[in-house]
Parts: C-alpha cells; sequence; structure tokens
C-alpha cells in the first residue's frame, strides 16, 4: 500500500507546527500570537478532514452528531453566562438538555 506522499500538506504541516510552536513559548509579540492562534488550529482541523479515511465514513453521523452534542454543551455552560452563575450551575445545563430533548421527541413524534 504506497500511498503517494503530498508535499504540499507536509509544507503546511511543517509551516503549523513550527507556528504553534513559537506561540507556545511566548517567542512572538502579541500581535504575532494572534496571528498564529488566528489560523493554526483551522489549518489542522482542514488538513485532517482533506486525508480523512474512507473507512471513517460508515461512522461519520455518529462522529457528527457527537461533535454537536459537545457544541451544544459548550454554548450552554461557556457562552451563556446565566447559566453558569451561582453555586447550582448544573441546573441551568440540566434544564437546557432536557428541553433539547423533550423538543426533538416532540419534532420527531409531531413530524
Amino acid at each position: 500500500m504506497n500511498k503517494r506522499r503530498e508535499i504540499w500538506a507536509d509544507n503546511a504541516k511543517f509551516i503549523g507546527i513550527t507556528l504553534m510552536l513559537i506561540g507556545h513559548n511566548s517567542l512572538a509579540s502579541n500581535e504575532v500570537f494572534d496571528f498564529i492562534y488566528a489560523f493554526h488550529m483551522p489549518l489542522f482541523f482542514i488538513l485532517s478532514g482533506y486525508f480523512a479515511s474512507d473507512k471513517r465514513e460508515p461512522f461519520m453521523p455518529y462522529f457528527l452528531s457527537f461533535a454537536a452534542g459537545a457544541m451544544l454543551y459548550v454554548v450552554v455552560e461557556e457562552l451563556v453566562p446565566e447559566a453558569s452563575e451561582g453555586e447550582h450551575s448544573n441546573i441551568g445545563t440540566i434544564g437546557f438538555a432536557i428541553g433539547f430533548a423533550l423538543m426533538m421527541v416532540l419534532d420527531v413524534a409531531l413530524g
């Protein structure tokens, strides 16, 4: 199983890893730091998606639904400030999850 290497992808990975090392070692000023962090993670995600194997295709709906659920959790827990205030902050997250699940059940049941 000889696969031909993609030279452009190797170069992109090298640039991304080098910039990540510069950013994590505080060798950069604030402007350079902001520039590096604006694109180095999307670069790795794009390259990972480009080289994703066809063997994963049957599992993709499960991966995507897990990612969507994780994103909903992040949105509720981190981006909605009222949900994480006070000592009973988990109640807001649990209430959202129950409400969302109920909404999905009603959507499927009622068409």
